[in-house]
C-alpha cells in the first residue's frame, strides 16, 4: 500500500450496502439526477468523470460510485464479473429512488462501463431518461461478431487461469502499475504525449491500495467483455448520445454503422483522445447539455 486513498472528487463520500456489496460513492450539486460511471481498468476511478462532475453538478445532483473493486468500494479477493457491475448500477438507481423519487435518470459512462450501462437500462428502461456513453467498446470493427448468447462473455480461459496464479498474478500487476507504465498507457489513451498528470497522479494512489488488482485481472482475462453486446446495444430505445475521440488507440467506431438508421443515437467525435471530456471539457459539456436538452420523455418500447 501506498498513502491512503484520498477523495477522487470534492464532494460528498458515502457509502450503501445492496447487491454489489459495500459501494462507496460521491454526491454533490443540486437538481435532477444523474448518474456517472468511471471505466474500468489497471487504474480505474471515479476521478476519470470529475471534469464532467464539476461541470454537470451545477445543474443537477450527480452520483458517482466507485464500482466493486475500485476507489473505497470492496476490493475483495471475490468473483469480478458483468453481473455484479450491472447490479451495482442497480445499487446505485436505488440509492437515487430513495433520494429523488422512481423517475427516469440521466446516466452517463465511460467505456467498458458503458456496456454495463446498456444491459442495466435494458434490463429496466423505465428506470432511465437518456444514456451517454464515453468512447464506448463494442462499436470498433468487429463488433458485428458479438452476437453471441446471452451473457456469454469474451473470457481467454487459459490467460484467466493464469492470472489466478498466486505470485505470478501480483507481479504482473505490480509491473502494470509501474508509473512509467500508467504514463505510456495514459500517451496511447490520448493518442499524445500531452495525458492529464493529476489523473496520472490519482492512477498511482489507487493502483497501490489493498486489495487492487482483483478488478483489474478479471478485466485482462476478458470475462467482464460481452460477446452479445451487439444485441444488446441494438435492443435499447432510449436517447443515446455517444461522445468519442478521433486519436488515440480507442478511435475505431467503424462498427457503429448501423446506428446511422437508429433515430434515438447520436454519435459526435471530438478531436481528442478517448477522454474528451479532459482535452475540451467546455465543449463536452455544452454538447451534452445541448443533448440533454433534446431529450423528450419516452415510454420504454
Amino acid at each position: 500500500m501506498s498513502e491512503p486513498l484520498p477523495p477522487a472528487l470534492d464532494a460528498e463520500l458515502l457509502t450503501t450496502h445492496g447487491q454489489s456489496g459495500q459501494l462507496s460513492y460521491y454526491v454533490g450539486g443540486n437538481g435532477p439526477p444523474m448518474l456517472l460511471l468511471h471505466s474500468i481498468n489497471a487504474a480505474g476511478s471515479a476521478y476519470e468523470v470529475k471534469p464532467i462532475f464539476d461541470a454537470m453538478r451545477q445543474s443537477h445532483t450527480v452520483y458517482v460510485p466507485d464500482l466493486p473493486g475500485f476507489g473505497h468500494s470492496d476490493r475483495s479477493d471475490r468473483e469480478y464479473t458483468v453481473s455484479l457491475y450491472v447490479a451495482a448500477i442497480e445499487d446505485m438507481l436505488d440509492v437515487i429512488a430513495r433520494a429523488h423519487g422512481s423517475h427516469g435518470i440521466d446516466s452517463l459512462a465511460l467505456s467498458l462501463s458503458s456496456e454495463f450501462l446498456a444491459r442495466a437500462a435494458r434490463n429496466h428502461p423505465e428506470r432511465f431518461r437518456s444514456l451517454a456513453l464515453v468512447t464506448p467498446t463494442g462499436l470498433n470493427r468487429s463488433s458485428s461478431q458479438l452476437v453471441g448468447d446471452e451473457g456469454e462473455t469474451r473470457e481467454m480461459a487459459l490467460l484467466s487461469s493464469f492470472l489466478r496464479i498466486p505470485g505470478l498474478n501480483q507481479g504482473l500487476f505490480g509491473l502494470l502499475v509501474k508509473p512509467g507504465v500508467i504514463r505510456y498507457f495514459l500517451k496511447r489513451t490520448w493518442g499524445t504525449d500531452s495525458y492529464d498528470e493529476a489523473l496520472a497522479h490519482y492512477d498511482d494512489l489507487t493502483t497501490h491500495q489493498s486489495g487492487a488488482m482483483y478488478a483489474p485481472l478479471a478485466f485482462l482475462s476478458g470475462k467482464l467483455f460481452s460477446k452479445d453486446i451487439r444485441r444488446v446495444y441494438e435492443s435499447i430505445r432510449l436517447p443515446i448520445w455517444v461522445p468519442h475521440g478521433t486519436r488515440g488507440d480507442f478511435r475505431d467506431f467503424s462498427g457503429a454503422d448501423w446506428t446511422h438508421d437508429r433515430g434515438n443515437w447520436q454519435l459526435q467525435p471530438f478531436e481528442s483522445g478517448a477522454l474528451p471530456h479532459f482535452e475540451d471539457a467546455d465543449g463536452f459539456s455544452y454538447s451534452y447539455r445541448a443533448f440533454l436538452a433534446g431529450v423528450t420523455e419516452q415510454s420504454p418500447a
